[in-house]
């Protein structure tokens, strides 16, 4: 740039050497001296004008400096964002496959959980007609509609937990013979939970539900009892059912 400055202000000094002619040697031409004097140039105006070019050139190869730093900074910037994301793109992979394989473990643990903590699931109908009876008896419900998990046991009408959790039992009881007189229980292991009482009346058409849940142990026995001298009613209705359930292990 300084080179170039240099050359323009010899050429234009070189074009001002009319400056220095002397015409006086040629008298006759008055009009050719006064259009040579016009040719020549304003050396005070030239300065400025290649002082304010100089000034114009020296703020635009800073504003290019200026711009070459900005340039230089923006693809450091890319290159890091590029190597920040080559590393990220890199653990996509093995994040990928970690996650499927807790998945296949959560899957195995669940399958291995269910398998190792038996179901326990029953509703079993009475289906006929139970007592009088002179003594308390265990009504056997034969008539079994889902008995997951074999719990309940038809020949003795008693449920048996095989592992320690919450139980959820219900019961209903119907009373259909001409004189009311049912009673029943929602037994633990021979010990009276809930009942139900049916013994006084004009009708003859009763039905009654009573439930419980349970805190069981592993052998413990729940079973519905009709009492002494009571009687229940059933028929093809299936009107007298025992259902039970375990909620959770313990």
């Amino acid at each position: 740039m300084e080179l170039m400055f240099l050359l323009l202000v010899a050429f234009i000094f070189s074009s001002g050497q009319c400056l220095d002619t002397d015409f006086s040697t040629d008298p006759s031409s008055d009009f050719e001296h006064a259009e040579l004097t016009d040719c020549q140039p304003d050396s005070c105006t030239v300065c400025r004008e290649m002082s304010a070019m100089r000034e114009r050139l020296a703020a635009m190869a800073c504003t290019q400096d200026g711009l070459m730093k900005s340039v230089r900074s923006l693809r450091t910037a890319m290159a890091a964002n590029q190597k920040e994301l080559g590393v990220s793109s890199a653990q996509i992979p093995p994040l990928q496959g970690l996650t499927q394989e807790l998945a296949q473990q959560l899957t195995a643990l669940q399958e291995s959980t269910s398998a190792a903590v038996p179901r326990q699931a029953f509703t079993a109908v009475l289906g006929h007609s139970l007592g009088p009876l002179p003594i308390h008896r265990a009504v056997k419900y034969p008539l079994i509609i889902t008995n997951i998990g074999n719990g309940y046991n038809p020949a003795t009408g008693s449920f048996t937990a095989r592992v320690s959790g919450m139980y959820y039992f219900s019961y209903t009881m119907y009373s259909g013979s001409p004189t009311t007189n049912s009673v029943v229980g929602l037994m633990k292991n021979g010990q009276m939970i809930v009942t139900t009482w049916d013994t006084a009346g004009g009708d003859i058409n009763d039905s009654a539900t009573n439930a419980a849940v349970l805190q069981l142990e592993a052998g413990d026995f729940v079973y519905i009892q009709l009492y002494a001298n009571r009687n229940i009613y059933d028929d093809n209705g299936r009107y007298n059912t025992f259902s039970g359930l375990m909620l959770y292990p313990l």
